[in-house]
């Protein structure tokens, strides 16, 4: 069955992490240093052994909304996003890619981040244009991680089957094992080139390659060589 759309992760993939890190490791413990009169030293000790409390299986963990509640930083989150917005920086190979595959195929972003990181992101990097449909796990789903069950209720919102999508993404689990299983035709992006395997690109253009020449055959055993 052929491709229909294709889907890409967020950070790592098409945006570079700098952006949410920021968020997270000095925008909210900046705001908390001033709100309690605190060395941003001692705010980020907090702060962080906050974060690890909730810990990355929870929903909560990924919500702004969330922390500024828990912290009594008041409601100006979208605020303190957009503070950071000029750190926004898209791959260079993103926008190229994007646009030489929007000629053939349909675009859509399946993340792990919330809607509220993800919107800010790519009207900042000015990718926005480029897909039909943004899939957050957190804000649409419920979903930590994305799983096999999740890529098949991206499937289903679409009126696709697994067959006909392909992704890409940074997460060796969340953006190859988990949705080859369902039947997805996946890869994983390691920049780095440290993995090795058949299903491995080391850049966007790579992957282009992969899918535009059908060089994409399912892989029952969805494991990394």
């Amino acid at each position: 069955m052929s491709i229909s759309t294709v889907s890409f992760d967020m950070n790592g993939t098409i945006t570079q992490g700098r952006f949410v890190d920021l968020v997270w490791g000095e925008g909210v413990p900046s705001l908390y240093a001033r709100s309690r009169g605190l060395p941003l030293d001692k705010a980020k000790e907090i702060v962080f052994q906050e974060y690890a409390e909730v810990g990355e299986q929870e929903a909560d963990w990924y919500d702004i909304r969330y922390w500024f509640r828990r912290f009594d930083l008041g409601d100006d989150w979208r605020g303190l996003l957009m503070s950071f917005r000029d750190e926004v920086a898209p791959f260079p190979d993103a926008a190229d890619v994007l646009a030489e595959m929007g000629k053939k195929y349909r675009l859509i972003v399946t993340s792990n981040a919330s809607r509220d990181f993800t919107d800010i992101e790519l009207a900042a990097a000015g990718l926005e244009g480029y897909f039909s449909h943004l899939f957050s796990c957190t804000s649409d789903f419920g979903e930590v991680k994305k799983t096999p069950e999740v890529y098949a209720r991206v499937c289903e919102a679409l009126s696709i089957s697994p067959q006909e999508m392909a992704h890409v993404g940074d997460h060796p689990l969340f953006d190859y094992v988990a949705p080859r299983r369902l039947g997805i035709r996946a890869f994983h992006l390691d920049r780095s080139a440290i993995s090795d395997g058949d299903f491995v690109v080391r850049n966007l253009r790579e992957f282009m390659a992969r899918v535009r020449y059908g060089d994409c055959q399912s892989d029952p055993g969805g494991v990394l060589a």
